[in-house]
């Protein structure tokens, strides 16, 4: 009916067969040409032109200049709309005429051509406008109408071959529209200039992609001066482009945190528990994935359409039709398979873009969520478990994105295939589908099951990344205790479980893959059984046996992709829900701390009581702070000091009351917090540069002399944690980046701790004191120093978290109060200490005070003790510290010596100005080394990697052995019902023979990679741990060596061995196709070598580029993390200084940087894919080819050879990606091996060489000629040293800044190695023994006290050698008895992470425990009295005088008055002992150094 009316419309029938179909020489009717081939560009244009204005309206680029190219296409479309107005005047001319040659046709399709001729002018100047440089619309429909137009064309010139055509103007005018539209097509291949107005910033190296045309960005054509580069050398950074504008930070994070703070509102209206991330991101990244889906849906249509065209190709084989058809069929193949390819390559490019994206968003909204978040859910997850959110959870997204969409093409896909078959084998279908069903629930059994392991596994794994970031942290103090063998053994245990769990899941995974790799054979054996024995008459022939075999395979992958989809659905879902929980958790309150105006004083706090989250800390505060003034607080360890500046930061949650603050704040925390960046980037901390300013603080602080003996001054990079400063430089930097703040309000909580006592008198002058650089500014000082009280304006004495009195200096002792007790408990020490000038500074100070009396009768108690007994007091005041001081000036020798070399080598380095400390991560380039390869094959072992490579093979044999079965069984022609059960039993036992040996491989494979992980584990672990200090750990950040525990190890567990199964399949896969194909038509082998060639080419080129683009990749990945876990630790610091912003920017930069690194290597995968599977393209060309021209072969064979075929595409694609994430991933190994093969320190014990047990039993310690460096290559810090130390002698060492004091105890606990000379204790030399021998029998009480997280007993004992009753004996003597008795679980109280829930005066006296409990005869102490406040002082001197009385005892000193009674003093000067005395016999000498050293003190 509907061709009848087309009749009367043209004029001529629409359609004819035994024209076009049924003939020789095939030709289309010209109603057709007119019609359906006029109308079909047309109607593509305006269906889609809606695509086009959403890119218009959505671009922010404008006007791109007029120039040859858009003004030809301009001209050309209006020639075109010109002519088809002319077409249509001369048609309805000549109708009016009633021309007998002109029908409907020719006057409404003009009509249609000028309608969208127009529009597609319209856009192109639309385009023009808003800076659309390629459109994809114009190119296909220029392409459509170009393709469409060539039939007609040809009829018309074979036409004006045979007579002149009537009328003559249409012949003339298709002549000249023809061409016309020819260059169109032609002009819209290229790119159009680039816009001159842009919504978004320029950069220096735009994204080739925005030059692209259209062909050149389907074909990723941009992306080839890329790879070339990437072939003919390495990449580096500077290679790769900037990341396109719409995908940076800047754009992306903005667009995800507006949908994110409706959800966060939309759950606190809804009283829902907590807001979830995924509508949010749903939300704002939407659009682009459904553009994407919409792709993915053509091509999930276009795969059926070559079992289609398959089962024509057969029918054209058996009944030998014209050989036309045949070419018709082969082009249909190629060009469904070639489509495909573009939309596949397409739609990945997208969801990446997608996946990058949520990425992005994700690590902004963590990073920011981590700056806001409150104390007590501070205390739920440590760093390392917020930053595996970032580095695991958001990078999850990124590989979900693109297999996201299989949740629907998956069972469509099943739908249409079973749809399909129903077609070829009838209700047969229904038993292989029941085959499937059967299958999904036991599927859906397994997947639960590795679900359950898979969170197991997680926490196994975040539980030992955690604890390896302790031992690194305080790998120095485990070193010094020797204790790494308990802390290795805690990993392994940890580690044993989780590979006790990833072998469970192993022969989970064995079971799916058994089920899945004999899915499609059962299926296909049960229809085709089901299919002959159902019904006699049904015969299986080539046609019914592989259009069922080739729909089979379109099965195979949604049916494997399910599986493995639902399983990364459910670790999305676990990932979505720890970043949902932690999006969700606790903020801090911004209401704790109000900024009212209207209040005058600078800070107030009404009634206040403050808690970290569980009981209040500070009870009924009231203060009140005059502008301008400088307030001390004072108060003994754990009083509450630090917790009132919290308190006034808001970091504290407020139970009740106001505290009001007004102006900027500056803070300077106990424990400084140093960025790892150059000194200048710590001071100035994002403020502007102002050289007059910043060089006067620098005086102020003390600074000056540390910048001069730095290797590059301030433009010194410091290191992770400001490893290369010490305590007291680090808090002169802190000191000095707030006063550079130029706040109004200032608290500083203990500044002067850790500076020399001459160096704190002139930064109180200089700085905080009533005459400083503060001066005009509100300040609140936590002080121990008592000097300084007399200068302050108000005193706040804190007792047991209460205000117990406040007040000047002079109505404080008058009350005799809590303020009296605290100075004279003070004063008892200071006259101990025979601090002269001190005394007589305090004597001034009091005199004419009620403390006064009774400080005289001390003094006259006193004076005749001393002369008494001297000898006694020699080992009372080994370390006697007024002062609660941490490392001094002179301790800053120790490690900027260690770090950048001694002074001198520094005036030769002058060159490497900044000279960096921590080195730049190793990127290996080139190709793995086969080494690697070896050294992976080894750890699995040679029987299980050779077994697993012969089962692969065999599972092929089978494989192919059935199918060519099969292929027999199709073309015997008289089947019995004997000969077909036969045949039946065959498959199926061939199908059995898969089944196993693919279980076997799996098997072989999954239990071989775990050994193999296992024993990588352990050998990096044992060589990491055993590595020297001063060659490894103090180069390499922690991060960096963590990196390799987690990503890596991680890697070598679940990864590598899912890709080498991967590849292995893929391989031999590939090799039985060509063999297939090969055997089937001889000639084709002619064609795999030159596709062959092409193919290595290809690959060779990918994966140099792509290599290389991975490892640039993680190794910019690294930054985002340690910038990460600095900021969470420096959080208080951040937003005390407001500079929130400034980090959150930073963040995004790495995150952008990295990207920078990433986004190519998405791009080099796409390019790949679209050049690779054109190569497998034509190998379906070519099969179909030769077997249409081979006319005389049997339909099986070219039904088993296409059917191989057309699964090629995908096999040989997955293979170069295999061989790629092969190489990829190894590179785990590679990086594991290189940590696994660092230097060695000296062996731990060597048995022949013990020392007695008892050994030392006297303690005399010879040092011969001994001289150390701290790497090779840098100069000797000790110079050959000689001096004897007699068993229980009590030695003091001091020396200025860079004298070598702190190397010389790290040379007798051998961290560093003598370069020449010897020490012997007790007459051994230490170097024969092995290091535990030696460092468990020496005790060192540490500068920095570290703890490890634990219980309390662990900290103290980790190899259990003591009883209970010794560890309480020695927390009696360290003072801890009555702390620990009162804790709720006593030895067995968890220390948290770092030791942060006890006081760092705490943390100081559990090392002295450490030491009382090991009670060695020879002691080191390295001013261990740092962060203690005067009474804990004192308790410390008074224990080591009694308990290591008959002890050596070496003490570094930084304050000479803590060693002005030891027997000997030894003063070093730049690695050479100058002085080696006692103290009285040096002071006499008045042109010692020792004796200058002493007046500089004011000792003298």
């Amino acid at each position: 009916m509907a061709s009848s009316a087309l009749d009367k419309y043209c004029g001529t029938p629409f359609w004819n067969s035994s024209l076009t179909w049924n003939t020789t020489d095939p030709d289309l009717t010209k109603c057709f040409e007119k019609t359906v081939l006029v109308w079909t560009p047309c109607l593509f244009l305006w269906i889609f032109s809606s695509l086009e204005v959403f890119y218009i309206v959505h671009s922010k680029h404008r006007d791109i200049p007029w120039n040859i190219l858009n003004i030809l296409k301009l001209l050309i479309t209006s020639l075109l709309i010109i002519l088809s107005i002319t077409d249509f005047a001369t048609a309805v001319k000549l109708k009016v005429n009633d021309d007998p040659g002109v029908y409907s046709v020719d006057i409404y399709s003009p009509v249609i051509k000028i309608l969208s001729f127009a529009l597609s002018a319209v856009l192109l100047i639309y385009n023009r406008k808003h800076g659309l440089r390629t459109s994809g619309l114009q190119f296909l429909f220029w392409f459509l109408t170009a393709l469409c137009a060539t039939p007609q064309f040809r009829t018309e010139i074979r036409e004006a071959q045979k007579e002149t055509p009537e009328p003559y103007y249409f012949y003339i005018s298709y002549l000249i529209y023809y061409p016309l539209i020819l260059l169109m097509l032609i002009l819209n291949c290229f790119v159009d200039k680039p816009p001159r107005i842009s919504g978004y910033v320029k950069v220096e190296k735009p994204c080739p992609e925005e030059g692209g045309s259209f062909l050149s960005r389907i074909f990723y054509q941009w992306f080839d001066p890329l790879a070339w580069k990437g072939f003919r050398k390495p990449l580096e950074t500077s290679d790769l482009w900037d990341m396109k504008q719409e995908d940076t930070a800047r754009e992306v994070v903005p667009q995800f945190e507006k949908y994110w703070l409706k959800s966060v509102k939309k759950a606190e209206s809804s009283k829902k528990k907590e807001a979830s991330v995924l509508p949010a991101l749903c939300k704002a990244f939407g659009p682009t994935f459904l553009f994407g889906a919409m792709l993915k849906f053509a091509q999930d249509i276009l795969t059926f359409v070559s079992p289609q065209v398959l089962k024509l190709l057969i029918t054209f084989i058996e009944n030998s039709e014209p050989q036309w058809k045949g070419f018709v069929y082969v082009a249909c193949l190629f060009a469904t398979a070639a489509i495909q390819t573009l939309i596949l390559s397409q739609y990945f490019h997208r969801m990446f873009i997608v996946g990058m994206r949520i990425r992005t968003a994700l690590i902004s909204a963590i990073y920011k969520k981590a700056l806001r978040m409150s104390n007590s859910a501070r205390k739920e997850s440590t760093v390392g478990e917020i930053v595996n959110l970032m580095s695991v959870d958001a990078q999850k997204f990124i590989e979900l994105t693109a297999y996201i969409n299989m949740i629907w093409s998956a069972p469509l896909q099943i739908v249409l295939a079973l749809y399909f078959l129903w077609d070829v084998l009838g209700p047969s279908v229904l038993a292989g589908l029941a085959v499937m069903i059967i299958l999904i629930p036991v599927n859906g059994f397994i997947a639960n099951r590795v679900k359950v392991l898979q969170i197991r596994q997680m926490k196994n794994k975040d539980e030992r990344v955690k604890l390896m970031n302790e031992v690194l942290s305080g790998i120095k103090v485990l070193k010094l205790y020797a204790w790494e063998p308990s802390f290795e053994a805690q990993i392994l245990k940890i580690r044993t479980k989780e590979i006790k769990v990833l072998k469970q899941a192993a022969y989970l995974n064995a079971g799916t893959s058994f089920i899945w790799s004999c899915a499609p054979f059962l299926v296909s054996l049960v229809s085709f059984g089901t299919y002959v024995l159902v019904d006699e008459n049904n015969v299986l022939d080539a046609k019914t046996a592989f259009v069922s075999l080739s729909l089979f395979n379109v099965l195979r992958f949604p049916l494997s992709m399910l599986p493995m989809m639902i399983s990364n659905m459910v670790q999305a879902w676990v990932s979505v829900k720890r970043i949902n929980k932690f999006m969700n958790c606790e903020e801090l309150d911004p209401s704790n701390v109000q900024h009212d105006p209207s209040e005058k004083a600078p800070i107030v706090i009404e009634g206040g009581n403050f808690s970290w989250g569980e009981d209040p800390i500070l009870k009924n505060i009231n203060m009140r702070f005059e502008k301008g003034g400088l307030t001390a607080v004072v108060g003994s360890v754990g009083s509450g000091k630090s917790s009132l500046i919290s308190a006034l930061l808001g970091e504290m949650d407020k139970v009740s009351g106001r505290v009001n603050t007004l102006g900027s704040i500056a803070y300077v925390s106990q424990q400084a917090w140093i960025q790892n960046a150059t000194l200048q980037d710590n001071i100035i901390f994002g403020k502007l540069m102002d050289k007059k300013q910043y060089e006067k603080i620098i005086d102020a602080c003390a600074l000056k002399p540390d910048f001069d003996m730095l290797p590059a001054g301030d433009q010194t990079e410091i290191g992770e944690k400001g490893i290369n400063l010490s305590g007291g430089q680090k808090q002169r930097v802190s000191l000095a980046r707030a006063v550079y703040s130029n706040a109004n309000v200032y608290l500083l909580d203990d500044p002067l701790s850790a500076v020399d006592s001459h160096v704190g008198k002139h930064i109180f002058e200089k700085v905080i004191g009533p005459q400083g650089v503060l001066k005009n500014t509100t300040r609140l000082l936590v002080t121990h120093g008592i000097t300084y009280l007399p200068m302050v304006d108000k005193i706040i004495v804190l007792k047991n978290g209460e205000i117990s009195e406040v007040g000047t200096y002079q109505e404080l002792l008058d009350k005799k109060g809590a303020f009296a007790e605290f100075l004279i408990q003070h004063l008892n020490e200071v006259v101990e200490q025979e601090d002269d000038e001190h005394l007589d500074e305090l004597k001034n100070q009091l005199s004419g005070t009620s403390v006064s009396e009774e400080f005289a009768r001390k003094l006259t108690r006193h004076r005749s003790r001393v002369s008494e007994s001297v000898s006694e007091t020699g080992s009372e005041k080994a370390n006697g510290s007024l002062q609660r001081q941490k490392s001094t000036d002179s301790a800053n020798e120790r490690y900027l010596r260690q770090r950048s070399s001694s002074i001198e080598s520094t005036k030769k380095a002058k060159t490497n100005i900044g000279e960096k400390l921590i080195e730049a991560e190793k990127t290996e380039t080139g190709s793995v080394k086969w080494q690697v390869y070896k050294h992976y094959l080894k750890s699995i072992g040679i029987f299980l990697s050779v077994s697993t490579i012969l089962l692969n093979v065999l599972f092929q044999a089978f494989s192919i052995g059935s199918n060519i079965w099969l292929s027999n069984w199709s073309e015997d022609k008289d089947i019995t019902p004997n000969k077909r059960d036969m045949y039946l039993g065959v498959y199926g036992s061939l199908g059995f023979g898969q089944a196993l040996t693919i279980v076997l491989s799996a098997l072989a494979l999954f239990i071989g990679s775990l050994n193999g992980a296992y024993l990588l584990h352990n050998l990096l672990l044992d060589n990491v741990i055993k590595a020297p200090c001063n060659i490894f750990f103090d180069v390499t950040p922690v991060g960096r060596i963590l990196n390799r525990f987690s990503k890596d190890v991680d890697t070598v567990d679940n990864v590598l061995p899912m890709i080498i199964r991967g590849w292995l399949t893929c391989f031999c896969s590939v090799l039985a196709t060509l063999f297939v194909i090969s055997y089937t038509t001889p000639i084709f082998v002619a064609v795999i070598i030159p596709i062959g060639f092409i193919y290595y080419l290809i690959q060779r080129f990918y994966v140099a580029s792509s290599r290389q683009l991975k490892r640039l990749e993680s190794v910019s990945r690294s930054p985002i993390y340690s910038h990460f876990g600095e900021t969470v630790t420096g959080a208080p610091a951040i937003r005390a200084y407001g500079e929130t912003s400034r980090f959150i920017k930073e963040s995004e930069d790495k995150v952008d940087f990295n990207q920078v690194c990433y986004y190519p290597s998405i791009i080099a995968n796409r390019w790949l894919a679209v050049r690779l599977e054109m190569v497998g393209n034509l190998i379906i060309l070519f099969a179909a080819l030769f077997a249409v021209l081979d006319r005389d072969q049997n339909a099986g064979l070219v039904g088993l050879s296409v059917t191989y075929a057309l699964q090629i595409t995908q096999t040989l694609n997955w293979l170069v990606r295999m061989t790629s994430d092969v190489e990829t991933n190894i590179v785990a190994v590679e990086r594991i091996k290189e940590y696994g093969e660092t230097a060695q320190e000296a062996p731990w014990d060597i048995p022949n060489k013990a020392p007695a047990p008892t050994w030392p039993d006297v303690g005399a310690v010879v040092f011969n000629d001994l001289a150390v460096r701290y790497r090779p290559g840098l100069d000797l810090v000790l110079k050959g040293i000689n001096f004897t130390v007699r068993g229980g002698e009590k030695v003091g060492i001091v020396g200025r800044t860079g004298a070598g004091k702190s190397s010389l105890t790290l040379s007798l606990f051998r961290i560093i190695e003598a370069a020449q000379g010897e020490i012997l204790i007790d007459g051994i030399n230490i170097s024969g023994i092995g290091l535990h021998a030696l460092r468990s029998r020496l005790t060192i009480i540490p500068q920095d006290a570290v703890l490890f997280s634990g219980s309390l007993r662990m900290n103290l004992d980790p190899f259990d050698k003591h009883n209970d009753e010794e560890v309480w004996r020695s927390l009696e003597h360290a003072h801890l008895k009555e702390f620990v008795k009162g804790l709720p679980s006593g030895l067995n109280h968890e220390v948290t992470e770092g030791g942060e829930n006890l006081s760092v005066g705490q943390r100081q006296l559990i090392c002295l425990s450490r030491a009382l409990l090991r009670k060695t005869k020879v002691l080191v102490l390295d001013e261990a009295t740092a962060a203690v406040d005067l009474e804990t002082d004192d308790l410390i001197q008074r224990t080591i005088r009694t308990e290591f009385r008959d002890c050596t005892v070496l003490t570094i000193a930084h304050r000479l008055n803590t060693i002005m009674d030891s027997d000997r003093v030894i003063v070093l000067d730049r690695g050479y002992i100058v002085e080696f005395d006692s103290p009285s016999n040096l002071l006499q000498n008045k042109q010692s150094i020792f004796y200058g050293m002493a007046k500089d003190a004011g000792l003298v």
